[in-house]
């Protein structure tokens, strides 16, 4: 899984020449790009050159499913079956199926202009697509050298002492319900965040 920003572009933003803290740097930044595509639900780098697989077990009529990965860049394949015997079928799109990129949602089609419903089963629809961005988007990147810094300089202590002194953090957040991000980066990470 690709890391949402290097060492070097962390060093850079920060103004830090010495290599003495580079393996913790390096840990913190694998650590806090996983902890942001935990959090926001969508692994923003992972599958934009490389194909993601998601099946979709349906128990009622549905006429659309949502994509877990966004934005959608391209749909490689969609497919049915009518139960787990029966091999899959292959969708048209633009005739059996439509992208909705607003929502991520791939809507099956009648062909005309009215819906169908996909048919019910586990596993009833493939698709297999690619999303998300080349590099990470420069707002993101910025909150996670924030997060990053935040748990180098240990912000995420509630009560640091240091020679003889004592410095008390506040609480992180203000916001109701907030998972303990300071509350700068939690309005950036949920502008990314899959519901």
């Amino acid at each position: 899984m690709a890391n949402l920003i290097t060492l070097d572009e962390y060093k850079t933003s920060e103004k830090i020449e010495s290599t003495k803290e580079d393996a913790r740097l390096n840990l913190l930044i694998a650590s806090v790009s996983q902890l942001v595509k935990t959090y926001c639900n969508n692994t923003i780098l992972d599958h934009y050159s490389s194909n993601k697989t998601e099946l979709f077990s349906i128990d009622y009529s549905l006429t659309s499913v949502q994509l877990s990965e966004s934005p959608v860049n391209a749909i490689v394949s969609v497919k049915e079956r009518s139960s787990i015997g029966v091999a899959y079928t292959t969708l048209a799109a633009n005739t059996d199926y439509y992208l909705d990129s607003v929502t991520d949602s791939i809507f099956r089609s009648n062909g005309a202009t009215g819906y169908k419903s996909f048919p019910r089963g586990p596993g009833a629809v493939e698709v297999v697509y690619t999303a998300g961005w080349s590099t990470c988007p420069e707002d993101l990147k910025l909150a996670v050298i924030d997060l990053i810094r935040y748990y180098f300089k240990d912000e995420h202590k509630a009560r640091q002492t240091m020679s003889g002194s004592s410095l008390q953090n506040n609480s992180s957040s203000s916001q109701r319900d907030n998972v303990g991000f300071p509350d700068h980066i939690k309005r950036v990470l949920d502008l990314y965040k899959s519901y």
